[in-house]
């Protein structure tokens, strides 16, 4: 469900902006002086959309389509092979999305959404609220971009910029530009198509670009931050299972799951994963601490027939199972309820008795705490600080937990920099990327309109050489493509808010 706090402010905003729109139009005094105003600074306001066009960067576009001109020539070429790419592999890409979306619709397997490489997005439903900002400034820049793409284009195939402006449509911030219709009619389908694909085109260049920085930003960082030292905490929930006195705080340096080594923040969820699939680890005990009067009570079993031997409900004791050796041929699994941070510190882990005796000179035994099926032990390395030692389910510990690769190397650098930039560029290459693919298909009101009406006439004239039946071919490619993105989005939107 869209959180009520978000429509509330959403619907609250507009109603206040058309409100007040509507008293300074219909104002004797002000309504002519507001006008003015309005048509002074290119605005334009209407029912849950502002729009905002100037002609100031007019000389910006200008002078960026002066650069080189065979550089340039190459360079809108290229888009120019990439639209027409793209134009077929988005609507390979939606038919794949929407056959996953309904594998989705009629099956019970969760994984199966996580699959699909295009998905709607909807502030406050799969999008969290704590990084909107994000979302609207990277889908921003990404409008911002691709209008360039179109402007510099346009200009270098001799067709005039009337200007280039912003609107904000209900939440959705986006970018336009305003070209001379009489002069775009005029250049010939291939500069047409050069022109309509530049806009996609830079879609994919801002998202590779984007791309390199993530994968460059330690690099970037390295005077300021190091990595590969382990992954730093920068949040730790309130209330969850790593917060307290004797878990993780803030500024702590995961080094260590268990005997899994954690050097970032992909180590950390690989080693979470891997214990919750591998049997739980063991711990070598020297036979002479494990005494009778260590058992709080007779083991019973639980419901999913895993053993339990504490019965005081202690916060500081664990119950261990262990193979005791009765006779030369006779073995016996033992129960015994001990303090857990007193025995497991600074003792060796272990999988089998055997993994003792090859590190001991002391007849030793490897205990197993005795847990619920899905329930590991799990010790957490921060030095120089003891173990965390966290009881529970692995996702439970990977969720009350938020870590950074970079840790900076002063005390003055603020912790959340690089998480900030990375969520940055994550957001910049998903919606320049989501652009370039849904700005390809071939529907009404898109560029995969004119690229397709660009397309069809500069290869289909000399084998229809009719325009009445290539306009028509044009709209049923439209028709189809304009369907099949429609149904993407209304099964998308579905999928999200109503399950």
């Amino acid at each position: 469900m869209i959180p009520v706090s978000l429509l509330v402010c959403v619907m609250g905003g507009w109603c206040a902006i058309y409100l007040a729109d509507t008293l300074f139009r219909s104002s004797i005094t002000h309504r002519v002086s507001y006008e003015s105003w309005l048509a002074s600074r290119g605005l334009m306001v209407s029912p849950f959309h502002v729009r905002w066009q100037t002609t100031m960067f007019n000389r910006l576009f200008a002078y960026c389509a002066r650069i080189n001109p065979r550089a340039l020539y190459l360079w809108f070429n290229s888009g120019l092979v990439f639209g027409v790419a793209a134009m077929v592999g988005s609507v390979v890409l939606l038919i794949k999305t929407l056959q996953q979306t309904y594998a989705q619709m009629t099956t019970s397997n969760p994984r199966i959404g996580g699959q699909q490489v295009l998905q709607v997005v909807v502030p406050g439903v799969n999008l969290p609220t704590s990084q909107l900002a994000y979302f609207f400034i990277a889908l921003l820049l990404s409008g911002v971009i691709h209008e360039l793409g179109h402007a510099v284009a346009a200009l270098r195939e001799q067709v005039r910029v009337n200007g280039f402006g912003m609107f904000v449509f209900v939440l959705y911030p986006g970018a336009f530009v305003d070209l001379f219709t009489t002069h775009l009619n005029l250049v010939s389908p291939t500069q047409q198509l050069r022109i309509f694909c530049a806009g996609v085109w830079h879609n994919l260049v801002l998202c590779v670009a984007a791309l390199a920085f993530l994968f460059l930003l330690p690099v970037l960082l390295f005077p300021a931050y190091t990595t590969g030292a382990g992954a730093l905490v920068t949040e730790v929930v309130q209330g969850s299972a790593a917060d307290g006195p004797r878990g993780l705080s803030v500024g702590d340096i995961v080094t260590g799951l268990e005997s899994c080594p954690v050097r970032g923040v992909e180590d950390w969820s690989n080693c979470l994963s891997h214990l919750s699939h591998v049997q739980q680890t063991g711990y070598c005990v020297p036979l002479s601490s494990l005494q009778p009067s260590w058992a709080h009570g007779r083991p019973y079993k639980r419901l999913d027939g895993t053993t339990d031997c504490c019965s005081n409900n202690s916060l500081t004791d664990l119950c261990f199972s262990y193979v005791k050796l009765q006779s030369r041929n006779s073995r016996e699994r033992e129960f015994a309820c001990m303090p857990v941070r007193k025995m497991v510190a600074g003792t060796r882990v272990c999988r089998t008795d055997n993994d003792c005796a090859t590190h001991s000179t002391a007849a030793s035994v490897c205990v197993t705490p005795s847990l619920e099926n899905q329930t590991r032990f799990i010790r957490v390395t921060h030095p120089p600080n003891t173990h965390m030692l966290f009881v529970g389910y692995p996702p439970h510990l990977q969720h009350a937990v938020s870590l950074t690769n970079f840790v900076p190397r002063f005390g003055f650098l603020h912790l959340d920099l690089p998480i900030f930039l990375e969520t940055f560029l994550k957001y910049v290459v998903s919606l320049s990327g989501a652009l370039a693919v849904v700005n390809s298909v071939p529907c009404f009101a898109l560029d995969g309109q004119w690229m397709l009406s660009a397309l069809l006439e500069a290869t289909l004239v000399s084998v229809v050489t009719d325009r009445q039946k290539r306009e028509l071919i044009g709209f049923f490619l439209l028709l189809s493509g304009s369907a099949l993105l429609a149904a993407n989005v209304a099964l998308g939107l579905w999928m999200v808010t109503a399950r």
